[in-house]
C-alpha cells in the first residue's frame, strides 16, 4: 500500500474525495433525521414539542459524552496504526447504528443508539489528521474548507431527503442514513490509501489518549494550542444551538412543518457550501484567518437578530444566507492550530480538539433546550423562543476575543 511520501497526485485527489464523502455521508445522515426526529421523539414518548426538545437535548449530550471519551482514543490510534483502519471501522459502526435506531421501539433505544453513534462519529479526528498529512500548512485552511463544504452539501441534501422520506414515516430516513454510511465503508475498503508512513507513527499509550493528557503534551510544542482549542470549544458551544433547537424553535416561533424545516436546513447547507467551498479561497488571501473569523462571528450576531425579529418566512431565509458566513470560522482556527504542532502529532491534536468540542456538546444541547423550554410553552417565564439563538451569539463574541488574543501569539512549529 502506498504511503504519504510516495502518494501520487491521483491518489491524493482520490483520498480527498473519500474524506469529502466521509463527511458528506455523515452530514447527510445527520440532516436526514433532523426534520423527523422531533416527530419520532413525540411519537415514542407521547409528549409535546417542548418536552421533546428536552429529550433531544439529553440525546445530544449522550452523543457528545461518548465523543469526548473516544475522539482522543481514535486520534491516538490513528497516529499509531494509520488513519485508514480507524476511518473504516467508524464508518461501519455508524451505518449499523442508524439502522438499529430506525427499528427503535422506545425512546430509550434512541438514547443507546445516539451514544453508540458518538463513539463511531469520533472518526473526524482521523479524517482531519489525514487531511493534515497530505496538505502543506499554508493550504490547510482551504483544504479544511473543502471538507467543510461537505458539511454544507450534507445539509443541502440531508434535510431535503429527510423531509421527503419522512412523508412515508419517521423511521425511513434512519434506514437511508445507515445505507449511505455502509456504501461509503465499502468504497473506502477498496480505494482508500493510507496517509501516515510507518516512520512517522508513534506508540499508542492509553494514559495519553484523553483530552487533558493530550493537550498537556501538545502545549509543550506551543502554548497557543490550549487557547485555540478553548476558542474552538466555545465556537462549537455557540454553533450547537442550531442542531439542538432549530427544528423546535421553527415549530414554536413560525409554526413550520417538517418540510419547511427541512427546506430551511437545506438553505443552511447551501450557504455553508458556498462559503466554505468558494468563500474561503477568495477571502483568506485578502482577510487572513483572523479577519475571516471576525467576519464569521459578525454574521452569527446579525443572523440571531434577524431570527428573533422576523415577521415572515422570507426574512428568516435572508437570515440563513447572512449566517452562512459563519462557515469561515472553524476551518480558519483549525488551520492555525494545525501549524502549532509537528506532523507526528496531528492525530492527537485533532482528537483532543474534537474531544474538547464534545465536552462543549455535552453542555450545549441540554443548556439550549432547557433555555428554550423555559421561554416557550404554557409555563414560560416570557414567550421568547429565540433566546437560545441570542445566547449563542453572545458566546461567539466571547470566543472571538480569545481567538484574537491567541492568534497574535502563534509561532508555527
Amino acid at each position: 500500500m502506498s504511503e504519504a511520501p510516495a502518494m501520487t497526485d491521483r491518489h491524493r485527489r482520490r483520498a480527498m474525495g473519500f474524506l469529502f464523502a466521509v463527511v458528506l455521508v455523515d452530514m447527510i445522515g445527520f440532516g436526514i433525521v433532523m426534520p423527523v426526529l422531533p416527530q419520532l421523539i413525540m411519537h415514542l414518548g407521547e409528549i409535546a414539542v417542548d418536552k421533546a426538545a428536552l429529550w433531544a437535548g439529553w440525546l445530544g449530550a449522550g452523543y457528545a459524552a461518548m465523543q469526548f471519551v473516544f475522539a482522543p482514543i481514535l486520534g491516538n490510534l490513528s497516529d499509531r496504526y494509520g488513519r485508514r483502519p480507524v476511518l473504516l471501522a467508524s464508518l461501519l459502526g455508524f451505518g449499523l447504528d442508524y439502522i438499529v435506531m430506525g427499528f427503535a421501539p422506545s425512546i430509550w433505544w434512541l438514547v443507546v443508539g445516539r451514544a453508540f453513534a458518538g463513539m463511531t462519529g469520533a472518526s473526524y479526528s482521523a479524517a482531519y489528521a489525514y487531511l493534515a498529512d497530505i496538505t502543506p500548512p499554508e493550504k490547510r485552511a482551504q483544504s479544511f474548507g473543502t471538507i467543510g463544504m461537505a458539511f454544507g452539501f450534507g445539509f443541502i441534501l440531508g434535510p431535503a431527503i429527510g423531509g421527503l422520506l419522512g412523508e412515508w414515516g419517521p423511521r425511513i430516513p434512519f434506514y437511508a442514513a445507515g445505507g449511505l454510511a455502509l456504501v461509503n465503508f465499502v468504497f473506502g475498503l477498496f480505494f482508500l490509501e493510507e496517509s501516515l508512513p510507518r516512520e512517522r507513527r508513534r506508540p499508542f499509550r492509553l494514559a495519553r489518549a484523553n483530552a487533558f493528557s493530550a493537550l498537556k503534551a501538545l502545549s509543550g510544542q506551543s502554548p497557543t494550542v490550549l487557547w485555540f482549542v478553548a476558542a474552538l470549544a466555545l465556537w462549537q458551544l455557540a454553533h450547537l444551538v442550531y442542531p439542538s433547537v432549530w427544528a423546535y424553535f421553527a415549530i414554536a416561533a413560525y409554526g413550520w412543518s417538517e418540510w419547511k424545516i427541512g427546506l430551511s436546513l437545506m438553505m443552511v447547507g447551501v450557504a455553508s457550501a458556498l462559503v466554505q467551498g468558494f468563500g474561503l479561497r477568495l477571502l483568506i488571501p485578502r482577510l487572513g484567518e483572523r479577519g475571516a473569523v471576525t467576519l464569521g462571528v459578525a454574521s452569527v450576531c446579525a443572523a440571531a437578530a434577524i431570527y428573533a425579529t422576523a415577521t415572515s418566512d422570507w426574512i428568516v431565509f435572508v437570515g440563513i444566507l447572512v449566517g452562512g458566513l459563519q462557515g469561515l470560522v472553524m476551518p480558519s482556527i483549525n488551520a492555525l492550530n494545525s501549524q502549532a504542532v509537528d506532523a507526528s502529532s496531528q492525530g492527537e491534536l485533532q482528537g483532543a480538539t474534537q474531544a474538547v468540542g464534545s465536552l462543549a456538546a455535552i453542555v450545549g444541547p441540554p443548556f439550549y433546550t432547557v433555555l428554550f423550554a423555559r421561554f416557550t410553552g404554557t409555563d414560560a417565564i416570557v414567550h421568547f423562543p429565540a433566546i437560545p439563538l441570542v445566547t449563542s451569539a453572545l458566546i461567539a463574541v466571547v470566543m472571538l476575543g480569545i481567538f484574537s488574543f491567541t492568534a497574535r501569539k502563534l509561532r508555527p512549529a
